[in-house]
């Protein structure tokens, strides 16, 4: 009688095993990208990787557009998305609101924060920006904002208190410096080529540069199996190249990611740099999107 049952044992854990499979297979995952709106923007961006994910990890993936980040958050708490890729600032208040599982890191080569200025402004390191006008960009964006006010701070500016800052776009923020209404501005390294290149007539001096953010990252819903997480991961480390031209192809946004890499092993600790950026400006419960 026992190696009837074991036999059967054993056909019972192959069949459950089969099914398993079967339902990872047959899981379609509704995906997000928070910083692209609108579903024509996010297909001519993503429908490329999209198509590659669905094929290498034999489930079918959906793009599913959001009108921004909170949007994001109450979807992924409905279930109404599985996966949603975010940037740094972002993955801080995902994790707060959604406990939100960590897939992938999307690396982005020489991502940080500078605070640059004009050569001949007067203006020769961080401590000369006291009483004076500091422009930065978005609100809420890591590289153009939390980065440069979290550089001075790390350098001895009191962003609250020793200087004021603005939000303006970064061409007006030039021509502001230019007049000498802004003493300098906030930007990430891949604004100062385009800028150069705008202003021909303008010789860039960076005074300050941040240390290097976090990936952007491939989050799950706390409701999508570890099964398929795991999956997900398998995928990505078999097939990173393929997915990595996949996600080049995107005309546009994702230029930012050229020259990058799948990063496996990311921990919800690589983000406490970011949570130190909520906090200087004021912000240290990481609850809520700053500038929505």
């Amino acid at each position: 009688m026992k190696p009837i049952f074991h036999a059967a044992r054993v056909a019972a854990t192959v069949a459950l095993t089969m099914v398993t499979t079967m339902a990872v297979h047959a899981q379609t995952l509704r995906m997000a990208v928070t910083d692209i709106v609108g579903l024509e923007n996010l297909q001519r961006e993503y429908a490329p990787f999209q198509k590659v994910l669905s094929e290498k990890s034999g489930m079918k993936v959906e793009l599913f557009p959001v009108p921004n980040r909170t949007a994001a958050v109450e979807a992924l708490n409905a279930k109404k998305i599985d996966l949603v890729l975010t940037g740094p600032a972002e993955y801080v208040v995902f994790k707060k609101r959604t406990d939100a599982k960590l897939v992938v890191g999307f690396s982005r080569p020489e991502y940080y924060g500078s605070v640059v200025t004009i050569v001949g402004s007067g203006i020769d390191g961080v401590e000369d920006l006291k009483g004076k006008k500091v422009a930065l960009g978005d609100v809420g964006s890591t590289s153009r904002h939390l980065s440069p006010v979290q550089v001075l701070a790390d350098l001895g500016i009191q962003p609250q208190k020793d200087v004021q800052i603005l939000h303006i776009n970064r061409n007006v923020a030039v021509e502001a410096m230019r007049r000498g209404d802004v003493a300098a501005i906030g930007i990430n390294r891949t604004d100062l080529p385009g800028l150069s290149k705008k202003f021909p007539d303008v010789v860039f001096k960076v005074i300050a540069r941040g240390r290097d953010l976090p990936n952007d990252v491939l989050l799950a819903g706390p409701h999508v199996p570890d099964s398929v997480v795991s999956t997900m991961k398998k995928v990505f480390s078999e097939n990173s190249q393929t997915l990595i031209d996949a996600v080049l192809r995107g005309p546009d946004e994702n230029q930012k990611f050229r020259g990058m890499a799948f990063i496996p092993s990311i921990a919800d600790s690589d983000y406490n740099y970011v949570r130190k950026m909520y906090a200087t400006i004021g912000q240290p419960q990481f609850a809520s999107f700053v500038g929505d």
